[in-house]
């Protein structure tokens, strides 16, 4: 029969055996999901003036003063401005840049303010990515603005936890809504005035209409093409960008993703990448929005590649969007990549590689690139995060991530044998004193009158 004792000895075998990789891994895990800190330098990379139509409707991607994730901002407004049927702006409530994950610095277009010069009345479509301090007080410039732009007609689109954002200002109560699949269950218990869906790419409840996760906000953003502008320039816009999994006239169905056993990959990577690579990313003027975001937002989400900015100094993308590099060189790094299809001068540092040479999704050759220096399995935990389809996509790299494994391995053998000793010696010390108690009882009893006289 087990007793007690036995299940408690084995207790602190397993806690003691995990406190030592926990304690060398905790460090490697702040970094990697430390939140990014802007340049502050970017007064003078003010955008140039904005030009506006007014024969056409006007979109607004808004970010936040703490940013807001990479895919969630640049693939709508790519998506948005290649059709060329929308004034197409971003808009935060201060002028600096603002991070987007992975460490791309945007310049807004627009401040709140500026954009009240701009329009008459309200944007036609808001644009909601994903924020880092979503249902924080610091959002709310963002979320008051919302209300004021919804109150005044605005059609919201909330790209994959950018529901959170329109939830936590209200804007969700009594809707029908959608989210990434890691965070939908916390929203819903958050926020039970919404009802909320799993198992799609997007929801269309009228006024708002809502994605799951990142790359879903594709999908959300050719409906509402689709919606405003018509069914041929969702689909040219589609193939603009090589965007195969277009599905016209609602959302495709999915299957809700939930956490694996094979999704281990990432808490390896994170707490025992101490040694992950650091990837030069260089801004070059005229690179496709979704092209850097693929890199940046690939990468990130692996959580086993870091990235930096580089560049000379202030670049426009191919829509006019301004981003500044937050290094000059990539002197030390491990990888430079140079997003876009076009050859640059590179910058002092490793040999440039091109991701996006190749046909198709500029996703795909990152995604093929990360299994490449890391693993297969982290390029499918990157791309199941994104909510990407990629069982036609050819990865080719080692199986799993064997070197973190094997440190997690070895430091919770260290601890078990550290624990093992310190129970012995507790043992040793216990029966020592245990042995010393009989031996001095057995010398009173000898030395016991009534002992001595039998």
């Amino acid at each position: 029969m087990v007793t007690v004792r036995a299940i408690l000895k084995i207790v602190a075998l397993v806690i003691t055996a995990l406190a030592l990789p926990a304690a060398l891994g905790a460090p490697t895990v702040i970094g990697a999901l430390a939140l990014n800190v802007p340049r502050t330098d970017g007064a003078s990379a003010r955008p140039a003036p904005v030009a506006h139509d007014p024969a056409k409707p006007t979109a607004i991607v808004v970010v936040g003063d703490r940013g807001a994730v990479v895919s969630d901002a640049l693939a709508p407004y790519e998506i948005l401005a290649t059709t060329g049927a929308f004034n197409v702006y971003t808009v935060a409530s201060e002028s600096h840049p603002v991070p987007l994950t992975g460490g791309l610095d945007l310049v807004p277009d627009l401040t709140f303010a500026e954009l009240e010069h701009v329009l008459d009345g309200p944007a036609d479509v808001v644009v909601v990515p994903a924020m880092p301090d979503v249902g924080q007080p610091t959002t709310k410039p963002v979320t008051d603005w919302l209300v004021t732009q919804a109150s005044r007609g605005a059609l919201l689109l909330s790209v994959c936890n950018g529901a959170g954002v329109l939830a936590s200002a209200g804007l969700l109560d009594g809707h029908r809504a959608t989210a990434h699949w890691l965070r939908i269950d916390e929203f819903e218990g958050r926020y039970a005035a919404v009802e909320w869906v799993r198992g799609t790419r997007y929801v269309d409840d009228g006024a708002v209409i809502s994605t799951a996760g990142v790359l879903s906000g594709i999908d959300g953003t050719l409906h509402v093409v689709e919606r405003l502008i018509g069914a041929d320039a969702a689909a040219d816009a589609a193939e603009a960008i090589g965007w195969r999994h277009h599905h016209p006239g609602g959302p495709a169905p999915m299957e809700q993703a939930g956490l694996g056993a094979s999704d281990a990959v990432v808490a390896f990577n994170t707490a025992f990448g101490w040694d992950r690579p650091t990837v030069g990313v260089l801004l070059t003027g005229g690179v496709g929005e979704i092209e850097l975001a693929s890199v940046f937002d690939t990468y990130g989400e692996s959580l086993a590649v870091g990235t930096v900015a580089v560049g000379a100094g202030p670049v426009r993308s191919r829509h006019g969007l301004t981003f500044i590099p937050r290094s000059e060189t990539a002197a030390g790094l491990d990888r430079l990549v140079v997003p876009g299809t076009t050859e640059h001068d590179a910058v002092a540092g490793p040999e440039p590689e091109y991701l996006h040479h190749g046909r198709g999704f500029p996703y795909d050759g990152v995604l093929q690139n990360l299994a490449r220096i890391t693993d297969v399995s982290t390029a499918h935990w990157a791309a199941k995060v994104l909510e990407y389809p990629i069982d036609d996509l050819a990865l080719s790299g080692p199986t799993w991530p064997w070197t973190e494994t094997l440190r997690f391995v070895g430091l919770a053998a260290g601890g078990m044998l550290a624990a093992l000793a310190v129970f012995a010696l507790v043992r040793r010390t216990r029966d020592g004193g245990s042995a010393a108690a009989r031996r001095e009882r057995d010398q009173l009893l000898v030395s016991s009158p009534n002992v001595r006289n039998g």
